[in-house]
C-alpha cells in the first residue's frame, strides 16, 4: 500500500458481514458497467494477435446474456472494495461470462443461469459448453467459496465487493494450452491494454470502490497503470491478494 493517509478500515477490517453495506443497486450503475463492457468488445474483437496463439475467445460476446445477468444483478455504487483479476480461465469466464465464473458458484450461489452460445471456431480440446461444463475452475471455487464462507448470502458480498476481469480475452494456443496476455507481443499488447486500461476507469468510477484488490501481480501493475492515467478524482486505494490458481 501507499503512505497515503489511510481510509476508516483496511480490507481485511472491511469484508466482513455487516461493515458499511453499500445499498446502492442502482439501475444507473448496471447501465454504465453495461455499456463499459460493450465498448471493450468491440474495441478487442477489432484486434489481431499472433503465433503462439491460434485461438481468441471473447466471453463478452457469445457468453453476454450471463455476462449482462451478472452486471444488472449485483452491481452497486460505493463499495468496500472491487477485486479484478487477469482473464478469463477455460472452465470459468470462459464458459460462463462470469468473472472468476466457476459453474456451480454462478449457477447455484449467485442464481445465475444464462444461454451461451459458443464460438464458430472452437478449438477441439478447450470447446465452449457454457453451464454444462462439468471441469470446475479451482480458482473461482475458491474465490467464490470464500465469499460463500465468509459473507453467506451473494446480496450481502455485493453490497460490498465486485469482481471484475481487467482483460475479457481468452488466449490459446495450438495444443489448447492457456496463453496469459502479459507474455504478448509488445505491439499486440499496447492496444489491448489501452482498451482495457479505459473500460477498468468507467467500471470503477461507476462502481466507486474505497478499495481496488489486484488477484495477482499482473492485475495490481495494471491497475495503477489504468489509474495513473485517468482523471484525478478517481484515486481509490489499491492492493493485491495472491491469486488462488492450484
Amino acid at each position: 500500500m501507499n503512505s497515503a493517509a489511510p481510509p476508516p478500515a483496511s480490507p481485511s477490517e472491511s469484508f466482513r458481514p455487516g461493515a458499511s453495506q453499500s445499498e446502492s443497486f442502482r439501475p444507473a450503475v448496471a447501465q454504465a458497467l453495461i455499456a463499459a463492457a460493450t465498448r471493450l468488445s468491440e474495441a478487442v474483437s477489432a484486434l489481431e494477435f499472433s503465433a503462439p496463439v491460434t485461438h481468441v475467445y471473447n466471453p463478452l460476446d457469445y457468453a453476454w446474456a450471463p455476462h449482462r445477468a451478472y452486471l444488472e444483478r449485483y452491481a452497486a455504487q460505493g463499495l468496500r472494495a472491487v477485486f479484478v483479476g487477469m482473464n478469463p480461465g477455460p472452465f470459468g469466464m470462459m464458459q460462463t461470462g462470469v468473472p472468476f465464473g466457476e459453474v456451480a458458484a454462478v449457477r447455484d450461489w449467485m442464481g445465475i443461469e444464462a444461454p451461451v452460445v459458443g464460438v464458430a471456431d472452437a478449438h477441439p480440446r478447450r470447446p465452449i459448453e457454457g453451464f454444462a461444463c462439468r471441469r470446475s475452475e479451482v480458482s473461482g471455487r475458491r474465490l467464490w467459496g470464500w465469499a460463500a464462507r465468509r459473507f453467506g448470502s451473494p446480496d450481502v458480498f455485493f453490497s460490498q465487493c465486485f469482481v471484475l476481469n481487467y482483460c475479457p480475452l481468452v488466449f490459446l494456443e495450438a495444443s489448447g494450452r492457456n496463453f496469459t496476455p502479459d507474455r504478448l507481443p509488445r505491439a499486440e499488447l499496447a492496444p489491448l491494454q489501452a482498451a482495457c486500461d479505459a473500460h477498468l476507469r468507467q467500471a470503477l468510477a461507476a462502481l466507486a470502490p474505497a478499495w481496488v484488490i489486484g488477484v495477482g501481480g499482473y492485475a495490481r501493475a495494471r491497475i495503477e497503470a489504468a489509474l495513473a492515467a485517468g482523471p484525478a478524482g478517481l484515486a481509490p486505494r489499491v492492493d493485491q491478494i495472491l491469486h488462488p490458481s492450484p
